[in-house]
């Protein structure tokens, strides 16, 4: 049964309306009553997220560790080593945390959500167990096998020279990935057999650290990619949103693979059948495995899709929000993502729907130059104070800091500018009239982010 009262969260009211929020429950955090609220993670997705968390007015004191220039500006930042559990259950019980919201991926590895578990907190995100969707590709390609769940042919190697042999027998394209964990920089779309074969020296010479000890190969699947984004609480799954993003570094989908340059929400190809097929085919039958496992999943899982003639087959799972896509989603969602991920921390997501405007939204990454490579750190970002901030028009902070009064750049990926509007084109107008505005000579984006669907 879906539940749900109108609220007001004022910035989050763009079109004249209000916004649909689920009914709280009779009890402590639920009841309307004010939470203290930690976020982790210092990134576009994490500032994202403070920014929509911050509009629920169940939200009193928000906490983002270690958080960014950006989110210092709406929230009080915390400098805890997220990996540590220990450190985060501490520092989240001194500071009578309600609510732990765990925004990227390797924390989760690291069994931080376990750890806050056992401590008594809620918590959102995945046990280390289930979060192994992520951090072991080759972990998921068994999945997928015990669950039928359409994907690509593959194979797993632990030896190069094994590897290297199978992709001179499968030929050109093909798809290299990291086994673990490498800041979604860890697969290689190789259109020629030198550049697989490169990739392969690359993983087991160390350039992905740990990541590439184990690489998984993959056949190469045509078709348009999307991103589908569903909460689990090991028993619901509750759909929260559709995007596309841009994983090459430069325009015309040129150049190395990044951690994603630019995003818009929502996917057109994501149609109504499409969408039930990856729930009934992918998504249903993979939960139903873990849970057969013993490891049930309780978190978001980012379903990352290859599509064709209608048919979707599984490219990755992700156990965290996208970043950009995230950026996306909760310039859409606004204030009431609050109530919907505290009812998937406390298991109750057959109460709660997400609710959508008709609109859109579009990100624009703006990266350091040289990224994905080397880049300078430390330069100066002007521009930024002059920048509409309301419910249609954001820039998110990343890769950046604040030194003598200065936003500097930090990081690879720095900003995210996102926009919003009743059209796709109309959120892209915005975004890049945002873009345009930003002074910094060494950053640079790409100029033609949306363009399938536009």
């Amino acid at each position: 049964m879906e539940i749900y009262i109108w609220l007001d969260y004022g910035l989050l009211n763009t079109c004249d309306r209000a916004y649909p929020t689920v009914k709280p429950r009779n009890d402590t955090n639920a009841n309307g009553a004010s939470m203290n609220i930690l976020i982790l993670g210092s990134g576009g997705r994490e500032h994202s997220l403070a920014w929509a968390v911050k509009q629920n007015p169940k939200c009193d004191r928000l906490i983002v560790s270690p958080g960014n220039a950006g989110i210092a500006a709406i929230a009080e930042c915390a400098d805890i080593n997220i990996l540590d559990g220990d450190a985060v259950a501490t520092f989240a019980e001194e500071n009578a945390i309600s609510f732990v919201i765990v925004g990227p991926e390797a924390p989760l590895a690291a069994g931080v959500a376990d750890r806050l578990r056992s401590a008594g907190l809620l918590v959102f995100g995945p046990s280390q167990e289930a979060a192994q969707l992520e951090a072991s590709k080759s972990f998921t390609k068994a999945i997928c096998d015990a669950a039928d769940a359409p994907t690509a042919a593959y194979a797993h190697f632990t030896d190069g020279d094994a590897a290297r042999n199978y992709i001179r027998a499968q030929g050109a394209p093909i798809v290299v990935k990291a086994d673990g964990l490498a800041a979604g920089k860890g697969v290689i779309v190789a259109m020629t057999e030198d550049e697989a074969l490169a990739a392969i020296d690359d993983m087991f010479d160390g350039s992905f650290g740990d990541a590439g000890a184990e690489v998984v190969i993959e056949e190469f699947m045509e078709g348009e990619e999307a991103s589908f984004f569903v909460l689990c609480d090991g028993r619901t799954i509750l759909p929260v949103g559709t995007a596309q993003d841009h994983k090459r570094a430069y325009d015309g989908d040129t150049g190395p693979n990044t951690g994603g340059m630019g995003a818009y929400s929502p996917a057109p190809v994501m149609t109504d059948d499409v969408t039930q097929k990856a729930l009934d085919e992918i998504i249903q039958p993979t939960m139903d495995e873990m849970n057969k496992r013993g490891t049930p999943f309780q978190g978001v899982l980012f379903v990352g899709l290859m599509i064709k003639d209608g048919q979707p087959r599984l490219v990755e799972y992700n156990v965290r929000f996208g970043d950009p896509e995230c950026q996306c989603l909760m310039m859409r969602l606004g204030g009431q993502i609050l109530d919907i991920l505290q009812a998937c921390a406390e298991e109750r997501l057959h109460e709660v729907k997400a609710n959508w405007a008709n609109d859109h939204a579009l990100t624009i990454v703006m990266a350091a130059k040289g990224y994905p490579g080397s880049y300078e750190k430390g330069t100066a970002i002007k521009g930024l104070d002059t920048q509409p901030e309301d419910s249609s028009h954001m820039v998110f902070h990343a890769g950046t800091a604040e030194k003598d009064g200065n936003i500097v750049a930090v990081g690879g990926r720095v900003l995210s500018v996102t926009a919003r509007g009743d059209t796709l084109a109309e959120a892209h107008e915005k975004a890049y009239a945002m873009a345009q505005n930003v002074d910094w000579d060494q950053g640079f984006y790409r100029s033609d982010i949306g363009w399938r669907a536009l």
